[in-house]
């Protein structure tokens, strides 16, 4: 039985894609959703990231004090199954705790992080929850990449999945889309979700959905 509460956040294009084809960070949240994700963060004990978000990105993911005025800085977890992520990456800076999540044959170390090590080849995503219960974490945000996503949806692992979609066009068959990996190659693959509700924000929206299990 899961007890953390696991929630997904992405923003995406009208269309369904979440960057360029390059895979290049991509401006989609407008201010006010920027602020509401600020604000999840706070309210959250830990924001956990696939690595090559980490490496394509190079996000901080702390809470900024423009948008929360008295911010928490959650734990940052990063899943890094062969420990390749850069020494000079933000995540790194010291300003909040940090985790690597690397496979069991794994040996690097990391400047300013705890690591652990879980899963033979990639990291065993539903065994590393219980771990991260038992290190206190109760309210998990996870924030991508794609691949990452898709594995929690595909394990029945996220609660909820919340969708801000931004008033832009990306196209193009190689831009990625908010759950990547091989997807679901059946329709009893495909994960069902309950919609919560939906609200304008500015100029875009925000579709909340509670994943069914």
């Amino acid at each position: 039985m899961v007890l953390l509460q696991i929630t997904i956040n992405c923003a995406m294009s009208a269309d369904g894609k979440i960057a360029l084809k390059t895979r290049r960070q991509t401006p989609i949240s407008n201010e006010e959703d920027k602020k509401r994700v600020h604000m999840l963060r706070n309210s959250s004990d830990a924001i956990l990231v696939g690595v090559e978000t980490v490496i394509s990105d190079n996000p901080k993911l702390t809470v900024k004090e423009k948008y929360v005025k008295t911010p928490r800085h959650p734990i940052r977890i990063v899943l890094d199954s062969n420990g390749r992520t850069p020494s000079d990456s933000l995540v790194f800076d010291g300003k909040a705790e940090t985790i690597i999540v690397t496979n069991e044959g794994c040996s690097k170390t990391f400047p300013n992080a705890k690591t652990i090590r879980c899963g033979r080849d990639d990291v065993d995503i539903p065994n590393l929850i219980p771990i991260l219960e038992r290190i206190g974490i109760k309210r998990l945000l996870v924030e991508g990449g794609s691949t990452i996503i898709w594995s929690f949806l595909r394990n029945r692992l996220a609660d909820e999945v919340n969708i801000f979609i931004g008033s832009i066009i990306i196209g193009g068959e190689r831009a990625p889309t908010p759950a990547g990996g091989d997807g679901a190659s059946e329709t009893l693959e495909m994960v069902p979700l309950r919609l919560k509700g939906a609200e304008v924000l500015g100029s875009g929206v925000l579709v909340r959905y509670e994943v069914v299990k």
